[in-house]
Parts: structure tokens; sequence; C-alpha cells
């Protein structure tokens, strides 16, 4: 049975490797870590767009780093990334690239996260 990766651990664990781009990141860990960006955005964005504006500067390189270990889980390599500025079909190709279940075992990125 997977152990799922706690709100707190993803967050830390993100800004550990915030820019580690080597290795693999679990479903938990990318979404828990998505859902702490969107509402630290939301929450400077209520302060000022400039803040908003560097913080997203500053989340950028953590953001990218777990996404592209995102990729690594289900067997991508980091460049499918860009996937992403294909406009309207790139970010549902993203969705669901994100909400797959990483390969069981080790690949070519490093061993299976979960365990």
């Amino acid at each position: 049975m997977e152990k799922q990766m706690k709100f707190q651990e993803a967050v830390k664990t993100c800004f550990t490797k915030y820019v580690d781009f080597k290795g693999r990141a679990r479903r938990s860990e990318y979404w828990w870590f998505y859902l702490f960006v969107i509402v630290l955005q939301i929450i400077l964005r209520l302060i000022s767009t400039t803040v908003s504006e560097i913080g997203a500067l500053l989340l950028l390189l953590p953001v990218l780093a777990v996404s592209v270990r995102r990729l690594h889980d289900i067997g991508k390599g980091g460049g499918y990334i860009f996937i992403n500025f294909i406009p309207l079909v790139g970010p549902i190709i993203w969705i669901y690239w994100a909400c797959l279940e990483g390969e069981k075992g080790a690949n070519r990125f490093g061993k299976n996260p979960k365990y």
C-alpha cells in the first residue's frame, strides 16, 4: 500500500529540492505543492499585485523542478513540460499526465519514491 505524502512534508520536500530536476515526485507531492502555490498566490494577490508577482518569480524554480520530477515519475522526460505551451490541448494533457500513477518499480529516472 502506498504511503501518501502529507501537505507539510510535500511543501518541505519541494523547497528542499527546489532546483533538483533529477529523480521522481509522487502525485501527492506534486498536488499538495500545487495547492500550496495556489493558496499562497491568492494571499499574496490580496496584499498587492507586485508582491504576488515577486512571489511567482520566487516559486518559479520549485514549481518547474517538481513538475519535471512528476514527469519523470510517469516515465517521460522533462522536455515534455513544454506541452503546456500548446493552446487549450496542452494544459489538458498536462493535467492528465499529472494525475497518472507513477511507473511501478524503478525507471530510467530513479527508484519509485512511493516505497
